[in-house]
């Protein structure tokens, strides 16, 4: 990431800090990130088609486990 070309106040003192993308990654997994959008598709000002996306993404720890390990057969094989 770059960082800003405005000067910073002495209120945001992380301002000239330079964070690296899969540290920021990181950091947003580890707490969880919520993905939400929605998607019209429309001809002559016609709602044809509408889709809402809803995401909770978070990485499997041991806090975390994954919700699907004990349903999954041995080999975690999903069948496909």
């Amino acid at each position: 990431m770059t960082t800003p070309d405005v000067p910073s106040s002495a209120g945001e003192p992380l301002a000239q800090r330079q964070v690296a993308l899969i540290d920021l990654l990181d950091r947003l997994l580890s707490g969880g990130v919520v993905l939400t959008g929605d998607v019209v598709l429309s001809i002559a000002d016609i709602d044809l088609v509408r889709i809402s996306l809803r995401a909770l993404i978070v990485s499997i720890s041991a806090q975390n486990p994954s919700p699907w390990a004990e349903t999954m057969p041995p080999g975690g094989d999903h069948g496909g």
